[in-house]
């Protein structure tokens, strides 16, 4: 961290109301060139809003932006970009037809002799590659790239900006480690050239591995900056949330029942194979595994969206046959994916209309409904999960990615279900935000829920499973009881190797 140097970015006193809510409250906040800045709060806190004004999206009602010295006002993204800010996002927008080297330039291609040169174009993409130390074809097409290699085009085409502000919003949601060590890299080699870089995450750990010094918002409100190597990371925590976190895996005393779903010999040509396990009731089973392990494809076959599964599914000693995601809800299995946005929720449609989506032959079909009912089942689960929003008619799409999973929950909760697959359940989350989730899942077995837990967050596995499945390459690698096994272990299995004697004890 350069702390010698000005500040590149200030913002003084910004203020951005919605309809009478405000949403920031006089936020402030310097970044300085060569400086690795962790922007950090809980869900709502205001992050989003703060980075969508930062990128000329949303303009303030009150308050300042300089940047290098120069008082300006964005009145579109276009102006940001032009001047020198830009934004990496978890969910990246680009031309998915159109080529690695396009994607960088669209919108400015350089001309010759009145058309697009294109041997400079690819030319100068392949340059900030070699500047990035990242091999990545510039021909190819976008849509044929992973998520990390999305993301390194998005901080090419900033570095072809010569962007003084790079803002990486969630960039490692949906990375493997190996990704994530690679990206590391080149945010610290973006910090040694000079650039700002604001590192949003929920993660502390990436955090404090990447970042120079922090800034907290809360409720819309900046709360605390300073350098992070002067605090912990409970600190931060009380700062985030306004409160002590002393249990962010709140564990119900439950004895586990009868066994209410039994799968065996569960096989899949591509996915997985041979996967048996049995779940008993008011028991939180837990899957971990690294990327690729193939716990997401076994859950998604088991609810019916994957065809071409084989494999033995017993429900309450009676064997089924799930073709389909309306025969497993009838026999009382509900799935929360991973991708709420795409997957989950229907971003369009207000939060009472998503929680009882599932259920409307009990509520009948929105206006023709009974909406008092409707009414009733959505404000039960906003307020068990401690959704936060305006109000019950407001559009999912306009809640926050933490309060977006609520709704999900909500939703398939509003079923009655006697199994629920939670599939990465806090992921993009927050800690305040999580520890309500655990709490409701704890809440949830202890009044004899059967839950299956599929989570890359070892902790949150450990935390809260009364059983852990380790997977690896498609098959079960072993199954762990609560408390037997260390975390070594368990990413040992996960990755096919074995510990040591000693140091399973």
């Amino acid at each position: 961290m350069n702390t010698n140097t000005s500040p590149v970015l200030q913002l003084t006193g910004i203020c951005k109301r919605f309809a009478g809510i405000v949403a920031l409250n006089q936020v402030s906040l310097t970044v300085r060139a060569g400086e690795v800045m962790a922007l950090i709060g809980e869900n709502g806190a205001g992050k989003s809003t703060l980075v969508k004004t930062l990128t000329g999206i949303y303009q303030p009602d009150e308050g300042s932006i300089t940047l290098g010295g120069e008082r300006l006002a964005f009145a579109t993204a276009q102006d940001a970009m032009q001047a020198g800010i830009t934004a990496v996002h978890q969910e990246t927008v680009m031309f998915d037809e159109l080529t690695v080297a396009e994607n960088i330039y669209v919108g400015r291609q350089p001309c010759r002799g009145g058309r697009v040169d294109w041997k400079r174009i690819e030319a100068e993409a392949e340059k900030l590659f070699e500047r990035l130390e990242v091999a990545l074809p510039v021909r190819a097409r976008v849509k044929d790239l992973s998520v990390a290699q999305r993301h390194f085009v998005e901080i090419a085409r900033a570095l072809s900006q010569d962007a003084r502000v790079v803002i990486l919003d969630e960039p490692t949601a949906s990375l493997s480690q190996r990704e994530i060590q690679e990206l590391y890299r080149i945010i610290r080699q973006l910090r040694d050239a000079g650039t700002a870089v604001i590192f949003i995450s929920h993660k502390f750990d990436e955090i404090f591995a990447v970042a120079d010094s922090y800034t907290v918002l809360r409720d819309g409100q900046f709360i605390a900056d300073g350098a992070l190597a002067d605090i912990t990371e409970p600190e931060l925590v009380s700062l985030m949330v306004g409160r002590s976190v002393k249990e962010a895996y709140p564990k119900a005393a439950v004895t586990p029942g009868d066994v209410v779903l039994e799968v065996s010999a569960f096989s899949h040509p591509t996915e997985f194979d041979n996967v048996s396990f049995k779940l008993r009731q008011g028991e939180i089973l837990g899957f971990y595994g690294l990327v690729g392990a193939g716990r997401s494809e076994v859950m998604q076959a088991l609810f019916g969206l994957t065809p071409g599964a084989n494999g033995k599914v017993v429900i309450h000693g009676k064997e089924v046959r799930i073709t389909s995601p309306a025969s497993a809800i009838a026999h009382g299995i509900a799935y929360v994916p991973e991708d709420r946005q795409h997957q989950g929720a229907h971003l369009t449609l207000p939060i009472l209309h998503n929680i009882t989506l599932p259920i409307l032959s009990r509520v009948g079909f929105f206006l023709r409904g009974h909406r008092a009912q409707e009414n009733k089942i959505a404000r039960h689960y906003a307020e068990q999960l401690e959704l936060k929003a305006a109000h019950l008619t407001q559009n999912v799409s306009e809640l926050s990615g933490g309060n977006q999973q609520k709704v999900v929950l909500g939703k398939w909760l509003a079923t009655d279900p006697k199994v629920i697959i939670l599939d990465e359940p806090t992921k993009g989350i927050d800690i305040g935000s999580k520890a309500a989730v655990h709490r409701f899942i704890s809440e949830l077995v202890a009044k004899g829920l059967s839950v299956i837990l599929v989570s890359s967050e070892l902790p949150e596995v450990m935390g809260l499973a009364d059983r852990i499945v380790v997977m690896h390459q498609g098959r079960i690698e072993n199954v762990y009881a609560r408390g037997e096994a260390t975390a070594e272990v368990i990413v040992a299995a996960a990755s096919g190797s074995e510990l040591p004697q000693e140091e399973c004890a």
